[in-house]
């Protein structure tokens, strides 16, 4: 038998991720219902879900989000990108998740992962935000997610 010893510098330790509390900002119930099951059964811990920009401030406001992924069309006067935009004060990373990608908006996020898109998709795309957030070349990119040079 071999009883060779393993240097602590050999041995690799998993990356912690830089994701793991993500806020989801979506008004369609179906959609949202969605978002937050396959984020959850990923591993992710979903801070809360909301349907509107003053929900999605006070969670913001509260601490402990990670990433907020956020449609652009919302209930209210306020949509996805006036929420991103607060998001970005606190240096907070935004992925629209969204049918369509305004062009002022990419400043503001992180990208934007087109609409339908599977949970697949969409948990593959948090992975990509994981990896650049932490400097990393990204994984190869799901189907449906454009990065943006700007936001986050």
């Amino acid at each position: 038998m071999f009883f060779g010893f393993v240097k602590e510098s050999d041995v690799r330790k998993p990356r912690r991720k830089a994701v793991r509390t993500i806020l989801v900002v979506e008004d369609e119930p179906l959609v949202a219902f969605d978002n937050e099951h396959a984020l959850e059964h990923a591993g992710y811990r979903v801070a809360a879900t909301v349907d509107d920009y003053d929900q999605a401030v006070r969670v913001i406001d509260e601490g402990g989000i990670d990433l907020v992924i956020a449609d652009v069309a919302l209930h209210g006067d306020k949509n996805g990108v006036d929420v991103a935009r607060h998001a970005a004060t606190l240096g907070l990373p935004v992925l629209f998740v969204t049918g369509r990608c305004p062009i002022d908006a990419r400043a503001l996020a992180v990208g934007c992962l087109a609409k339908p898109y599977g949970p697949r998709d969409l948990v593959a795309a948090i992975g990509v935000v994981d990896a650049m957030l932490h400097g990393a070349h990204p994984p190869r990119l799901p189907p449906g997610l454009s990065l943006f040079d700007g936001g986050g």
